[in-house]
């Protein structure tokens, strides 16, 4: 099909866009807006170490686990439908969590914004494919929709702040309640209705399959990285890998596979994926460990620390836009390969962190790794939503948002308990000669912020100490973050290179061999 006879957008199709990045904002948001907040959510609900990281990212998982099923229920039954029904899903479980008692509840509520998010985020890029036809408007709306979820990501800390300043913890769910009101009385008006005219059945052997793939996975990346549990870690990884391997085998055998998994024998999708993955991985991963430094180290308020953020989400959106553009003069490849590399630099600028450190080494470290991840997931969303036609969009979609959130998840957990325990060893070398009490001690190597109320309760000089070491122990662990930020996205630069060499930026890439 020549770019002649490609239908163009109309004023209602830019309308119905405006629309459908409400809810996608307001998702991608909730994936980080609680990172500011979990000290006064600790303070209110007392959650464990390992709650607090369920707290913030079991919404993620939930997401990345039921993308692909959800997809799959919006090609057959109708993509603006399962939009429309996730956006009152999303409204009761933000009640929900806004009004939650413990710890428990705000996790479960957590969980189910998730699973209302997995029914919404789908039907967005679907959407968006199927009402954007020509490849030149799509990657000016899909830069749209990726400015959204960047800016969203990063400018979440921003909103979760302000709200804290102003409100409390809480009103972090409330405001999702007048969006997604918006969304239910406009999206009927202005968005199609699309779904795969060909497609009959869920398949809920596949869908089984998918969840029993991504949550014992999950499982075994939370434990093995707190150092607990490693047999029924290692169980469940053998779970996962087995539920997948099944998975993989029944798509293939599959008339109407629930995903296209052959689509990762082309070397630009499979490269796109995993660059899109690792982007976001090293965006927010390194967003978790930053935004608690300029907190719990440097001493600064909620609102100020996230006032530090803004060039973050100013740069997370605009990268999306310059990708759009850059991309008529040059090669994805080379682009997604220089905004890695830019992300690496950011990550190199911790190498130097000491506790004394200004916050603008934490600015322009996060809006380096914001600018060349946003670069990146800007045109590999791009190269994966124009790999298969208009009516296979939910499949594209569903391992798009996949890789987002799983992305999301992993940048949380693993990045979060990289940090973790390199705190604790640091910590454990450093109190050693104080000589203190097994209490004392099992309070300092728990969290950061539990080492915090414990160095606070101690009195004199040696509570200032200790709380010294702290910091140090703290921003020595930041350091360690960094340099494992700093090898993923080389290595994110250097896949991106050679996989998506030759990719074009004009056309879709339905045929393509690459």
């Amino acid at each position: 099909m020549t770019d002649r006879a490609t239908p163009k957008a109309t004023p209602k199709t830019w309308f119905g866009l405006a629309v459908l990045v409400l809810p996608l904002l307001l998702i991608a948001v909730d994936g980080t807006i609680l990172v500011l907040a979990l000290p006064s959510i600790s303070v209110d609900l007392s959650p464990t170490g390992s709650e607090q990281l369920w707290i913030l990212d079991v919404y993620s998982f939930m997401l990345a686990g039921l993308l692909v099923t959800m997809a799959s229920v919006g090609d057959r039954f109708g993509r603006k439908r399962l939009l429309l029904v996730g956006a009152v899903a999303f409204t009761v479980a933000s009640v929900l969590g806004a009004f939650a008692t413990s710890a428990l509840v705000l996790i479960l509520a957590r969980a189910a914004l998730g699973i209302a998010g997995a029914t919404i985020m789908p039907s967005t890029l679907s959407l968006i494919r199927n009402m954007f036809l020509d490849r030149t408007q799509r990657r000016f709306a899909m830069a749209v929709w990726g400015a959204m979820v960047s800016a969203g990501a990063a400018g979440g800390p921003l909103v979760g702040a302000w709200l804290l300043e102003t409100f409390s913890w809480h009103a972090a769910f409330l405001i999702n309640v007048p969006v997604m009101l918006v969304l239910l009385v406009s999206a009927p008006f202005l968005l199609p209705e699309s779904r795969n005219p060909n497609l009959s059945r869920i398949d809920l052997v596949s869908a089984a399959l998918s969840l029993a793939t991504m949550l014992p996975f999950v499982y075994a990346i939370k434990s093995f990285a707190e150092g607990k549990d490693a047999v029924l870690a290692l169980v469940a990884l053998l779970i996962g890998a087995a539920a997948g391997t099944l998975f993989v085998r029944r798509q293939l055998a599959l008339d109407e596979p629930m995903i296209n998994v052959r689509l990762f024998r082309r070397r630009a999708f499979r490269g796109a994926v995993l660059t899109d993955l690792l982007a976001i991985f090293a965006m927010v991963g390194g967003m978790f460990a930053l935004t608690q430094f300029m907190q719990l180290v440097l001493g600064m308020g909620p609102l100020e620390s996230a006032l530090w953020l803004l060039p973050q989400a100013v740069l997370a959106a605009v990268s999306a836009f310059i990708a759009a553009a850059l991309v008529k003069r040059f090669s994805a490849a080379l682009l997604v390969g220089v905004g890695m590399v830019t992300a690496a630099c950011g990550f190199a600028l911790l190498l130097a962190l000491t506790p004394t450190s200004s916050p603008a080494v934490i600015a322009v470290t996060l809006a380096l790794v914001s600018l060349g991840a946003g670069v990146g997931m800007t045109l590999t969303n791009d190269i994966i939503m124009s790999s298969v036609p208009p009516e296979r969009a939910g499949q594209a979609a569903a391992t798009s948002e996949t890789a987002y959130e799983l992305g999301i998840a992993l940048g949380t957990a693993v990045l979060g308990s990289v940090l973790l325990v390199s705190y604790r060893q640091s910590i454990q070398a450093s109190i050693q000669p104080l000589n203190l009490s097994e209490g004392v001690i099992g309070g300092l190597t728990y969290t950061v912020n539990e080492a915090i109320v414990t160095a606070e309760a101690l009195a004199g000089e040696i509570g200032s100490e200790v709380r010294d070491l702290i910091g140090g122990a703290y921003t020595d662990a930041i350091v360690v973050t960094g340099i494992v930020g700093m090898v993923v996205t080389l290595f994110t630069a250097v896949w991106a290179v050679v996989t998506l060499r030759g990719v074009s930026a004009t056309v879709d890439l339905t045929q393509s061999d690459h």
